[in-house]
């Protein structure tokens, strides 16, 4: 998944300090180990390659212990709430 989104993910490949990695290239996790709880990260899309020009961002918390876990349950929560609205509210078709 991190690969489709353009995101890195974490492995044992190592990576030069004066060069960050590009988009998509795997982190050393050493690195990712100094990344302080509670940061974030936000990640804005380009407004030409989404439809219509929507607007889409990203924000990506970081967390760890029983604050992770508070995080995967709000998160759970509104993916379900998400999909129980859609459900209710299917595509409009053009006439």
């Amino acid at each position: 998944m991190g690969d489709q989104a353009g995101f890195p993910q974490a492995s044992g490949q190592e990576t030069t300090p004066d060069k960050p990695p590009e988009p998509g290239q795997e982190y050393d996790p050493e690195t990712l180990k100094a990344i302080p709880n509670g940061t974030i990260f936000a990640y804005n899309l380009d407004d030409s390659k989404t439809p219509a020009g929507l607007k889409v961002r990203f924000k990506i918390r970081v967390v760890s212990g029983p604050e992770a876990a508070r995080w995967d349950e709000r998160q759970a929560e509104a993916i379900k709430e998400l999909l129980q609205w859609a459900s209710r509210h299917p595509p409009r078709r053009p006439a």
